[in-house]
């Protein structure tokens, strides 16, 4: 054996290794044995129920997180995952197939470090940290699926899995946006971002492409028990479909849900929108549709409905997406401020 397989030798086994699996992670509305897949984001039972894209997407683990204690100065990360295309074109494979690290800090929670994947496995070591028991969380990839993954810490050190919390969570349906394109990495969606800001459980339901307000979701979405539905599918509607389908919706959920507060969510303007008419109009109509759907639903007696326009949702200096649609990460920022005030005065919070 060379020296260097030695030292890599020895470097595994002064690591203790946990898996995640055995405590669990948030962002899943049912729980490990109704489940495909351990880190899938819809139950075993949807599948032939949703369209087939929906079902495949449903495989990818973005949004969800896990959460542990430990005073370790080096933290190992090892993780698997299914499709060997580990970024796209205008998504890095830090965001696409990383797994993204926080640690709290005097309340607030701070980015520390990203897994920079360049195979299906991955192997990936924080050194350096100041000594000191801390908090820490950790995101799955975004546009992945994940198999396993193990957090390692040095023998000795202190290590406690802290199990998901049982708050109601936030519960976010839509499109390729909410699913967490294009952002760098895996904690940097405005999902994420409110549910760290917030400090409540977020459940990721983005299907790129293919947020499109159907009543098979709708029906999944219904039995979460969640404390506020985020509907956010413009961006892959017509103006007819959101007019179809935006009360219908509503009803499905609130009938199962009657108190639960329910947001709907205008399109992000396209960041070229400004010179191409033919966007602009499809704004125009779509949120045309939603505004009427609304209008109609609160005429109509409905209670805890609220409504975010998209016209500013990303700024107004057509700067802060990567292709025209999708934010960067400066755009998602963007739009958690502007969804924020409404989703704590939807929540009743500060």
């Amino acid at each position: 054996m060379s020296v260097r397989a030695e030292e890599a030798k020895k470097a595994t086994e002064e690591l203790i290794w946990y898996d995640v699996a055995t405590w669990g992670v948030e962002g899943q509305g049912w729980q490990p044995e109704e489940l495909a897949a351990r880190y899938d984001r819809l139950p075993a039972k949807a599948e032939g129920v949703v369209r087939g894209p929906v079902w495949s997407l449903s495989r990818n683990s973005a949004g969800l997180s896990f959460r542990f204690n430990t005073d370790a100065t080096k933290i190992s990360i090892r993780y698997e995952v299914v499709n060997p295309t580990l970024g796209m074109v205008h998504m890095p494979a830090t965001g696409v197939s990383g797994v993204d690290l926080y640690a709290l800090d005097d309340g607030k929670w701070k980015w520390v470090d990203v897994t920079k994947p360049t195979a299906p496995q991955t192997s990936h070591t924080i050194s350096g940290i100041d000594h000191g028991k801390r908090t820490w969380m950790g995101y799955l990839p975004l546009y992945n699926s994940t198999k396993k993954i193990e957090i390692g810490v040095p023998k000795g050190s202190i290590f406690e899995p802290i199990a998901p919390r049982k708050e109601k969570p936030i519960v976010f349906y839509g499109t390729s946006i909410q699913h967490g394109a294009c952002a760098s990495r895996p904690g940097m969606p405005h999902p994420a971002i409110l549910g760290r800001r917030l400090d409540r459980p977020v459940i990721n339901l983005g299907f790129s492409g293919n947020g499109k307000m159907e009543s098979e979701v709708g029906a999944l979405l219904a039995e979460i028990d969640a404390a506020l539905y985020v509907i956010d599918c413009l961006p892959n509607m017509t103006a007819a479909e959101v007019a179809e389908r935006t009360e219908p919706l509503v009803r499905q959920l609130r009938k199962v849900r009657p108190d639960a507060p329910i947001i709907l969510v205008e399109d992000r303007t396209y960041g070229n929108a400004w010179i191409m008419k033919e966007k602009r109009e499809r704004h125009a109509n779509s949120r045309s549709a939603l505004t009427h759907a609304y209008d109609t639903l609160i005429a109509s007696g409905e209670k805890n409905l609220y409504y975010i326009p998209g016209a500013d949702l990303l700024g107004t200096d057509n700067e802060a997406t990567t292709d025209g649609s999708h934010p960067s990460d400066l755009g998602f920022m963007r739009q958690a401020d502007a969804m924020e005030p409404i989703l704590r005065k939807a929540l009743g919070m500060k």
